[in-house]
């Protein structure tokens, strides 16, 4: 990401609360035939002093990942969105995009298939878990095993990370107060979630 150390995010346990508020992950491998990417769904493992995320990939993007052999990059996107800048002073005419980014590295550990298996039960329970009458694995295990050799199955224990909140820190505080405003009502660009996060990283 740009070298923009004002909007650096280092706090762990920040770049936790963001992974769990938005699992959808894009992850990058620079492979021996070029870049592969890849978008699934992402859990964090709780209770492990380093950040860990569990996910699968569909086969064969196990193999076009070379997933083992080297580092990859896992994307975290958070809220983000366009800042008008007619929300700004008169005299400030330069718009920009507010985002909360996380850039996650480390080598990928390939599940063995029992483990595989689990964290497959957990990702569907997990995002379940909300609903009035929860799908689970368990209702047809069988046929569940079946569906799951399609896919191989990994853990990230992060080494690294490149995390930015972007969130017009560098504006004054009645800037700011517009800003969110217009992302929690306006008519044209609204963003709550962006709003909050916004809030958040003013104290609020």
């Amino acid at each position: 990401m740009r070298n923009t150390p004002q909007y650096v995010l280092d706090d762990p346990d920040e770049v936790r609360r963001l992974i769990r508020e938005n699992p959808w992950a894009t992850i990058v491998s620079n492979t021996s035939t070029g870049l592969v990417a890849s978008h699934y769904p992402v859990i964090l493992e709780e209770g492990t002093d380093q950040i860990s995320i569990v996910s699968h990939v569909g086969r064969p993007d196990e193999q076009l990942h070379e997933l083992g052999r080297h580092e990859v990059l896992v994307i975290i996107q958070g809220p983000h969105g366009y800042i008008s800048p007619s929300w700004y002073a008169s005299d400030d005419f330069v718009p920009t995009w507010n985002h909360v980014t996380a850039h996650l590295y480390g080598t990928p550990e390939v599940l063995s298939d029992e483990e595989n298996f689990r964290v497959l039960g957990e990702l569907v329970d997990h995002f379940e878990a909300p609903l009035p009458e929860p799908m689970s694995l368990d209702i047809d295990e069988a046929q569940a095993r079946r569906i799951a050799r399609g896919t191989v199955g990994l853990r990230l224990v992060v080494t690294r990370f490149d995390a930015r909140l972007k969130l017009s820190q560098n504006k004054p505080g009645a800037v700011v107060d517009r800003i969110v405003e217009q992302l929690e009502h306006g008519n044209h660009y609204a963003q709550p979630a962006l709003a909050r996060e916004m809030r958040l990283v003013q104290g609020e």
